[in-house]
């Protein structure tokens, strides 16, 4: 038998490029897609250059501009690609929500508070930047974070102030105004599932009995998995909605893989969703009509006129789009939020929308690599669930949009319409900012962890 031991801290530094001067390139060339889509759509709509050009170029680029400012004073050692990922997917979701604008007569603005959503986002950022200097200070409150995440997820449920649109109930409105806790929630959580699961992942490790070659975990550590089930099936159930049951328990599911190693965690929260999902699809309208509208869209032609809209688009899109303004997106239901990832591979393509996946990828790739280079366990866990959130999250809604699953119902992140996903999404790249940085930063090096013999009769332990 042998266990790991951490050499000791040589004398060596591991200094990272900042690459603050590239990061700031990417940004403004990043920023270049959704302002020319914007250009290109006045031109092939109205034959014209935009009025009001300038002022939105100023604006525009002065958002870029800002937040590199604010990472090359508070970050400076922040991964450089995270931030031009980011506005590249904002800057195309703004151009395609002006685009839909243009359809209805008289024309909408809704590209205009979107773009002041993005505004609240980037100030969020810079609070979260400015205020969050070490990440492992979220690290301290585990159990009221979990109960604030708890509140926020089920406040939908509240008399009053809850309110349920299309068909979902996952939306409150106080005062006149909307908004959708569970965005907030899925930070909270995530950030509480990190700082309980790196506390307790040594117990969480411990095997069980012994089921088909499988080593289970113990009866007695199986109380986390209970909670986040009941409350999956909670938010499947009264709320109506797949997307965000699925999206929370499968944060909560590689969170606690992450931890532990353990295989048996996955498949056991796999087989409990999986059978939790049956008994919804029996036992419940909601569920049943999305997997009619998937496996068979023509069955009922009114009412899975969303997806059968979003399919003959991307067909009229073909392979290279019909080019901005040249499409009829408006022609699908909700374009501008659940379908908008349908809008933009009518117009720019099925290479367009297969290049839109890619920047997912590189943005999820570039947050695992944070979590990896990640001097602290909490921020490895923290970076790994953050990302993750992404990552599931465009699986699902790219997945529902072209029939590779059920629609979900969830927003892709950056692009469609909605200020709760937008501000939330921002937060979270604030967070992982500010873990880059600290993971970045000039440090001694360390050796991988060596194996080395031990004495297994001599080290037994009890654990009680």
């Amino acid at each position: 038998m042998s266990v790991q031991v951490q050499p000791a801290v040589s004398d060596q530094v591991i200094v990272y490029n900042k690459r603050r001067g590239t990061e700031l390139a990417l940004i403004l060339f990043a920023q270049t897609f959704g302002f020319g889509g914007w250009i290109i759509t006045n031109l092939n709509l109205y034959g014209d250059l935009p009025d009001n050009l300038i002022p939105v170029a100023c604006i525009w680029f002065g958002m870029g501009i800002a937040a590199h400012l604010i990472v090359r004073l508070k970050l400076p050692y922040a991964d450089p690609l995270i931030l031009p990922s980011v506005f590249l997917l904002n800057g195309l979701g703004l151009a395609m929500i002006y685009r839909i604008d243009q359809i209805p007569d008289p024309i909408k603005t809704d590209s205009a508070t979107q773009l002041l959503w993005t505004a609240l986002g980037l100030g969020l950022f810079a609070l979260v930047v400015f205020l969050l200097r070490d990440h492992r200070r979220l690290q301290r409150y585990p159990y009221l974070l979990f109960i604030a995440g708890l509140v926020l997820l089920l406040l939908p449920l509240a008399p009053f102030i809850g309110h349920a649109s299309g068909g979902a109930q996952i939306w409150i409105r106080v005062f006149g105004f909307s908004f959708q806790p569970a965005e907030v929630a899925k930070i909270l959580l995530a950030i509480a599932f990190a700082a309980y699961f790196y506390e307790k992942r040594e117990v969480l490790a411990l095997a069980g009995r012994r089921f088909m070659g499988l080593e289970l975990p113990r009866a007695r550590d199986l109380g986390p998995i209970a909670v986040m089930f009941v409350l999956s099936i909670l938010v499947m159930v009264f709320q109506n909605d797949l997307g965000t049951s699925l999206l929370f328990f499968g944060l909560f599911t590689v969170m606690i893989y992450i931890a532990t190693e353990r295989i048996a965690w996955p498949i056991l929260a796999g087989a409990g969703f999986v059978g939790a999902a049956f008994a919804a699809f029996f036992f419940t309208n909601h569920v049943a009509r999305r997997v009619n509208a998937w496996l068979d869209p023509f069955s009922n032609y009114d009412a899975n006129l969303q997806i059968i809209s979003a399919q003959f688009g991307l067909a009229w899109g073909g392979l290279f789009g019909r080019g901005w303004g040249l499409g009829r997106p408006g022609l699908t239901p909700l374009a501008k939020s659940d379908m908008i990832a349908a809008a933009l591979g009518e117009e720019i393509g099925i290479l367009g929308l297969m290049a839109i996946v890619m920047v997912y990828g590189l943005l999820v790739a570039r947050g695992f690599k944070t979590a990896v280079t990640s001097p602290d366990g909490f921020g490895k866990l923290l970076a790994a669930g953050l990302s993750f959130t992404f990552a599931l999250q465009v699986f699902a809604i790219i997945g529902g949009v072209t029939r590779l699953l059920p629609l979900t119902g969830l927003t892709t992140p950056f692009m469609s319409q909605g200020g709760s996903s937008l501000v939330a999404n921002w937060i979270i790249i604030g967070i992982l900012m500010v873990i880059s940085h600290h993971a970045r930063r000039p440090q001694a090096a360390t050796a991988a962890p060596q194996d080395v013999a031990s004495n297994s009769e001599d080290q037994t332990a009890v654990i009680r």
